[in-house]
C-alpha cells in the first residue's frame, strides 16, 4: 500500500491497481485502460492483496474504488475468460472464489467504501459497485448485466447484491433482456446514492470519504455490518440485534464526543445549501 504525503497519486502506471492513502482516504484505481478496467486474475489478485493490508491499517479510515480511463469497469475479462475456460469447471473455481474474497472484504470488512463511477459498469463492475456502501455516479456511468447474452451467469454476489439494491424484477429484465441504465435511472432504482456532473464523481466520493473518516471507526463498523444483517433478520431477531448493537458501540469515543455536542463544541447537523 502506498503512502502517499500529498493528494496526487504516485506513478504506479504499469500497475493493474493503483492504491494511494492519503488523509485517511485509500483511493484504489483500477488501472487496464485499455480494456476498460475488465476484471482478471490480476486485478483480483491485487484487490485482495490491498484489501487484506487497509483492514489491519488503523490508518486507512475510508476507501474509494475508482477506474482509470473511459470506463470504471466493463465486467469480467471475456477475452481471458475466452482463453481460459476451455478445461472443466474446476479450473475456473480458484477464480471465482477469489472475486467473490474481494467482494466480501469490501462489504463485510471493518471499512467502509465508496464507488466513484463513469462510463461503462457493467456485469462484474456492477458488482463490484454494489459491494460498495455509497455509490456516486457521473452522468456518462451506465449499467448492464449482459452475462445472458454472453452466455454466462453472474458469479460476484450480484443475484444478492444487486437484487438487494433494485429488485429481483429489475434485475431478471436487464439479465434477460440486455436493458442498459442511465445514471438518472439508476438514482431513481437504487443502485447509487449520488448522481454527478461529467468528471465530478471521484471528488464526490472522496468528499463523502472525509466525512465518514471524522466518525467514530466503531460506530463505521456497526453501520457497514450491522444493517446488512440485519436487513436478513426477522422482525424480532432485527430489533433484538439493533439493541445490542447500541450497547457495543458505547464507548469512552462516544462519550467524549456526546460530551462535546453538549458543550457545543460538535458540528450541528443542518441541511446543506
Amino acid at each position: 500500500m502506498t503512502h502517499a504525503t500529498s493528494p496526487s497519486e504516485p506513478s504506479q502506471q504499469n500497475m493493474p491497481l493503483v492504491n494511494v492513502l492519503y488523509d485517511g482516504i485509500l483511493t484504489l484505481t483500477l488501472n487496464r485502460p485499455e480494456a476498460r478496467n475488465a476484471l482478471s486474475p490480476e486485478i483480483t489478485s491485487a484487490l485482495i492483496h490491498v484489501l487484506e493490508q487497509a483492514q489491519r491499517d488503523p490508518a486507512v479510515r475510508a476507501v474509494v474504488i475508482t477506474g482509470a480511463g473511459r470506463a470504471f469497469c466493463a465486467g469480467l475479462d471475456l477475452r481471458w475468460a475466452a482463453e481460459n475456460w476451455k478445461t472443466g469447471r474446476s479450473e475456473r473455481l480458484p477464480f471465482q472464489f477469489n472475486r467473490n474474497t474481494y467482494f466480501e472484504a469490501m462489504a463485510r470488512g471493518n471499512i467502509p467504501f465508496i464507488a466513484a463511477l463513469h462510463g461503462a459498469t457493467l456485469g462484474g463492475g456492477l458488482e463490484t459497485a454494489s459491494a460498495a456502501h455509497i455509490r456516486v455516479a457521473d452522468e456518462t456511468t451506465y449499467f448492464g448485466l449482459p452475462e445472458g447474452t454472453r452466455g454466462i451467469f453472474i458469479g460476484g454476489g450480484g443475484s444478492v447484491r444487486v437484487a438487494r439494491l433494485i429488485g429481483f424484477a429489475r434485475m431478471q429484465d436487464m439479465m434477460l433482456t440486455g436493458r442498459v441504465l442511465k445514471a438518472d435511472e439508476a438514482e431513481r432504482y437504487g443502485i447509487v446514492q449520488y448522481v454527478v456532473p461529467k468528471g465530478q464523481q471521484l471528488a464526490k466520493a472522496k468528499e463523502l470519504a472525509l466525512k465518514i473518516c471524522k466518525n467514530a471507526p466503531l460506530s463505521n463498523f456497526a453501520i457497514t455490518n450491522s444493517l446488512p444483517r440485519i436487513q436478513d433478520m426477522g422482525y424480532d431477531d432485527g430489533l433484538f440485534f439493533e439493541r445490542m448493537v447500541a450497547e457495543y458501540t458505547r464507548s469512552p469515543e462516544s462519550i467524549q464526543r456526546l460530551h462535546q455536542f453538549l458543550d457545543k463544541t460538535a458540528p450541528r447537523v443542518r441541511p446543506t445549501e
